[in-house]
C-alpha cells in the first residue's frame, strides 16, 4: 500500500504544481511576448480548458482498458508538452503548449481515483485517496513559490524541471504499478460508457451533489486574499503567508481524515463534516477580527482536507467498469464550480456585502448539498446502525 500511495502522491503533486506554476511567470512571458495584461492570463485557461474539456472524453477512453497504460502515455506527453513550453518563442505556441499539458494531464489524474479502489484493500481506499489528495493540497501551497524560485534562474527552468521530474515519475509508474483492471476490458464505446454513468441515477446525484458544493467552496477559496486585502489591510506578502496556513490545514486534513472514518464510519464522517462546514460558513459572515478569521478558515480547509477524499471514495463506489469516466466527470465539475464561483463571487462581493455574501452563499450551497446527498440515501445506513 505504502508504494502505491507514493506513487499517487507524487502523481497528484506534479500535475497539481504544473497547474499553478506558469502564475508567478506571468509578468515575464508579457514582457517576452509583447502581449498586455488584460490577456496574459489565457496561458494558465489554456490549461484549464484542455484538462475540463478533454476530461468529459479521457473516461470512456480509459475505462475497459489497461488504466497503467492510460496513465503512463498520457504522463509521457505531459512531459513532453510541458517540456515544450521552454521552447515557446511565442504567445500562440505557448497557448497550443499550455493546451496539450492540460489535455495530457486529464488523462492521467482519472485514473489515479479509478485505480484506487482496485490496488489497495477496500479498508484502505480512504486513507490512500487522503494521501493523493494530500499530493493535490502540497502543489497549491508550493506550486507558486516552486514556479517562482526556479524562474530566478531563468523563465524555460520550471517547464524544464517539471517535465524532468515527470520522466522520472514515468519510470516509477512503469515499474511499480500492476497493470489495472485487465480483466474488464472490452472495446471502446464512448456513448455505451456513458450511458452506465447517466442511467446511474446514485452516480448523478452524487456528481450533482459534489458540482454543488464545489461551487460554493471555490466561491470562497477564490476571494479569501480580496477579503484579507480590502478588510484587514494585508499586503501581498501577508496575504500569501495567511494562505499557506490555510492550505496547511487542508493539507493536515487530507493526511489524517482517515483516522476520522476508522473511527466514525464514512456515512457518519461525511454527515458531520459537511455539517461543521455548514456552521463555520454560517459564522464567518460575523467575523470583524483577521486572526478570527485566519483560524475559522483554516479550520474550515482542515474540514474540506477530511472531506475531499470522502466524495472521491463514494463517487467511485457508484461503479465499476467505468471508474475513470466518472473520475473525469467529478474533475469536469470541480472545474465547472470553479468557473461559476469566480463569476458568482464577483458579484456577490461587489454588489452585496462582501465576503459575508460569500460565506453565506458557500452555507446555502453546501446545505444544498448536504439535502442532496441525504436524499441520495447516502447517510441511511448510518441511522439503521444508530437505531
Amino acid at each position: 500500500m505504502k508504494k502505491y500511495s507514493i506513487i499517487f502522491f507524487l502523481t497528484m503533486f506534479l500535475i497539481g504544481t504544473d497547474t499553478f506554476l506558469i502564475s508567478p511567470l506571468l509578468p515575464t512571458l508579457s514582457n517576452l511576448y509583447h502581449i498586455p495584461t488584460t490577456i496574459s492570463g489565457w496561458m494558465v485557461s489554456a490549461y484549464a480548458i484542455g484538462y475540463a474539456v478533454f476530461a468529459l472524453f479521457s473516461g470512456p477512453i480509459s475505462d475497459g482498458r489497461d488504466r497503467k497504460k492510460v496513465m503512463t502515455w498520457g504522463l509521457l506527453a505531459f512531459a513532453l508538452s510541458t517540456f515544450l513550453c521552454g521552447f515557446a518563442f511565442n504567445f500562440q505556441l505557448m497557448l497550443l503548449f499550455r493546451l496539450l499539458a492540460g489535455i495530457s494531464a486529464s488523462f492521467v489524474t482519472p485514473q489515479v481515483w479509478a485505480s484506487i479502489p482496485v490496488v489497495v484493500d477496500r479498508k484502505a481506499i480512504v486513507k490512500v485517496m487522503g494521501y493523493a489528495t494530500a499530493g493535490l493540497s502540497v502543489s497549491q501551497l508550493v506550486g507558486i513559490p516552486i514556479g517562482s524560485y526556479l524562474a530566478a534562474v531563468s523563465w524555460q527552468t520550471p517547464f524544464f524541471v517539471i517535465s524532468t521530474m515527470s520522466l522520472i515519475l514515468l519510470a516509477l509508474l512503469v515499474f511499480v504499478l500492476p497493470e489495472l483492471e485487465i480483466g474488464q476490458r472490452e472495446r471502446f464505446s464512448f456513448f455505451k460508457t456513458y450511458s452506465k454513468v447517466i442511467t446511474n441515477r446514485r452516480a448523478i446525484s452524487y456528481l450533482f451533489a459534489y458540482f454543488i458544493f464545489q461551487t460554493g467552496s471555490f466561491t470562497v477559496m477564490t476571494f479569501i486574499s480580496t477579503w484579507f486585502t480590502k478588510s484587514f489591510g494585508l499586503t501581498l506578502s501577508g496575504v500569501g503567508t495567511a494562505m499557506i496556513a490555510i492550505g496547511g490545514g487542508n493539507l493536515i486534513g487530507s493526511l489524517f481524515g482517515s483516522r476520522i472514518v476508522d473511527h466514525l464510519g464514512l456515512e457518519k464522517s461525511f454527515m458531520y463534516e459537511l455539517f461543521a462546514l455548514i456552521a463555520l460558513y454560517l459564522i464567518i459572515p460575523f467575523v470583524r477580527t483577521f486572526w478570527l478569521a485566519e483560524s475559522l478558515l483554516t479550520l474550515a480547509f482542515l474540514f474540506n482536507g477530511f472531506i475531499f477524499p470522502l466524495f472521491m471514495t463514494t463517487l467511485q463506489s457508484t461503479v465499476t467498469n467505468a471508474r475513470s469516466t466518472i473520475s473525469s466527470l467529478s474533475n469536469a465539475a470541480m472545474y465547472f464550480g470553479e468557473t461559476i464561483a469566480g463569476i458568482i463571487g464577483g458579484i456577490l462581493f461587489n454588489q452585496f456585502y462582501g465576503f459575508s455574501a460569500i460565506s453565506l452563499f458557500a452555507f446555502i450551497m453546501i446545505g444544498i448539498s448536504l439535502i442532496l446527498y441525504t436524499g441520495s440515501g447516502i447517510f441511511k445506513r448510518t441511522r439503521e446502525l444508530d437505531g
